[in-house]
Formats: C-alpha cells, sequence, structure tokens
C-alpha cells in the first residue's frame, strides 16, 4: 500500500543530456550502413539510461530522425500523435494528409493522429529534426497501431509553410520572443484557436538573457528541452546538466529545475510537455499549488 501511494510523485527517468556533436557521427554514419528500405525510420532513439525504450522521461518519448538526399521515409499513420522540430539541413519536406510542408530549421511541424505522412529530402546533406511522440502512454493503453499507405508517398500537393495550421516557423517564434521585454520569456506553441498544439502534448519556446536564470519549477509534468541558441546550465533536482546549441536533455516529472545562460549570449530553447494530459485529466500540479479542485466533464 505504501508503494502505490508514495508521498511524492516517484518517476523512474532520470536527467540526462544528450550532446548533439556526439551524436551527430554516429547518426551520420546509420545513414550510410542503414538504408531507407531497411529501416521504415532511421531514427536515433533518445532512451532514457534508467530505462528501455520508448522512454526518455515516463510519458514522452523522443529521438533524432535522419533522411538523407533522394530518399523516403514511407507513408504511414498511427494513432500516436508527433511533433517534430528541425535541427539542421536544406531540402527536406514532410507531406501530411496531402499537404507538403517545406522544413526549415528552427520550425515546429505537427503529425496529428491518424494522418498519413511521409518524408523526403532534395538537394545534398542530411536532414536531421528531434521527434517527440506520446509512445510510452501506449504501454499503459494498448491502443496504438501503425497502417501502411499502399505506395512509398501519400499524394500530396505544396503547402505555404507561413499559413499552414500545423506548421510554426521559427522565425516567427523568436521575433514573437524577442518582442517581449524581460529577462525571461516563454510563449506557448498554440493553435489559431488558442489551444494546445495536442491533447496530450504540449510545446513552449523561452528566451533566457546572457548571464541570468529561469525561476525555479518543480512540476508534475516532465519534459524534453532543445537548446536553439546558446550555451548554459540546467539545474534538476539535485543534477546539473551542461548544454550549448543542439544539445536536448530531459527533466523528469517533480523535479525542480532552473535553466542558466552563460554570460556570452542569450540562450533559445525548445520544449514540450505532456502538460495538456496531465490537465485533461486532472493530474497536474505544481509545488505552489495548494488547492482542492474537481475534474469538470
Amino acid at each position: 500500500m505504501t508503494r502505490l501511494n508514495p508521498p511524492a510523485p516517484n518517476p523512474t527517468c532520470t536527467p540526462h543530456v544528450w550532446r548533439y556533436d556526439e551524436i551527430r557521427p554516429h547518426l551520420l554514419r546509420a545513414g550510410e550502413l542503414v538504408t531507407e528500405k531497411q529501416a521504415e525510420r532511421r531514427v536515433l532513439m533518445l532512451i532514457n539510461p534508467s530505462r528501455d525504450a520508448p522512454y526518455t522521461t515516463d510519458t514522452i518519448y523522443a529521438g533524432l530522425q535522419l533522411v538523407m538526399p533522394n530518399e523516403t521515409a514511407p507513408a504511414h499513420r498511427h494513432t500516436a500523435f508527433a511533433c517534430r522540430f528541425i535541427i539542421e539541413g536544406q531540402g527536406g519536406f514532410t507531406a501530411v494528409h496531402g499537404k507538403r510542408i517545406h522544413m526549415e530549421r528552427g520550425d515546429l511541424i505537427l503529425t496529428p493522429t491518424w494522418n498519413w505522412h511521409d518524408h523526403g529530402k532534395d538537394g545534398s546533406g542530411p536532414m536531421i529534426w528531434l521527434d517527440t511522440l506520446d509512445l510510452p502512454n501506449f504501454m499503459h493503453f494498448p491502443v496504438h497501431f501503425v497502417e501502411h499507405f499502399n505506395k512509398p508517398r501519400y499524394p500530396a500537393d505544396d503547402a505555404d509553410s507561413a499559413t499552414s495550421p500545423i506548421v510554426f516557423p521559427w522565425k516567427r517564434m523568436r521575433a514573437a520572443l524577442d518582442g517581449k521585454g524581460g529577462d525571461v520569456v516563454t510563449l506557448p506553441y498554440l493553435k489559431e484557436n488558442g489551444r494546445d498544439i495536442s491533447r496530450i502534448l504540449g510545446a513552449n519556446a523561452t528566451r533566457l538573457k546572457a548571464g541570468l536564470s529561469t525561476p525555479a519549477v518543480q512540476e508534475t509534468a516532465s519534459s524534453i528541452v532543445h537548446v536553439v541558441e546558446g550555451t548554459g546550465q540546467s539545474t534538476i533536482g539535485s543534477v546539473r546538466l551542461d548544454w550549448k546549441k543542439g544539445d536536448t536533455f530531459c527533466i523528469p516529472s517533480w523535479n525542480e529545475f532552473v535553466h542558466t545562460a552563460d554570460a556570452d549570449e542569450d540562450v533559445y530553447l525548445y520544449h514540450v510537455d505532456e502538460k495538456p494530459m496531465l490537465k485533461s485529466l486532472g493530474f497536474y500540479r505544481n509545488a505552489s499549488q495548494d488547492s482542492e479542485e474537481l475534474v469538470s466533464d
């Protein structure tokens, strides 16, 4: 009974940072060794050292996906929700439900549940992005499945990234962050109707001035954080993680965290959590909350 009723949230995952300059050579090597026909999706999974796949945190999966020139990641659709943050490359595209989106560094592109989608790459050089999905939830709810399209690509027409409802360009987000006053600015990625990007995963971006720190946060949501620009460190519980541009790190549930930017430049962070799901279920809490609420229908 004590195990089932702990005095505090008790995540199994632990804080960890995946360093892009160490991972990238292995990912590119995989591009040489593993053909597009061998791997439906060529992904280097960011698996928490305290758990096995698919856990990056206890509720979020993350991985770095690679598409090489003239390759196709074949069309399929699935129950899981996915969002993709573009890390590097030119000429990459994803087609979602008949709309082809051209990728730019820093763009956030959504793949809603049960939408046909495929990925491709024109031109030279690799295309790499950060995938985040709600796959760990399906270890508890065995309702996830994938359907494969009968051709490598789903028929699609080019779409304008500036007006597409599933694309959030980094240029727009950075301009919004820079346009706000204050030393620490965090803005959510929201749909045109003001809702989160999904009912399960949410995302936001932060601008942190050089040499400064964010306020301490302790919450039941876990997080995946990608460093878009800058260098610094995060204190997560009792662990300090140093990071720089391109790195990705995780914050398990209920670990108090503070981000600090180094003195030489401002920091920009992209952040994914499962807060929408926790709030809808009535599970979300933070350390400053002390209220009783009923979950509404």
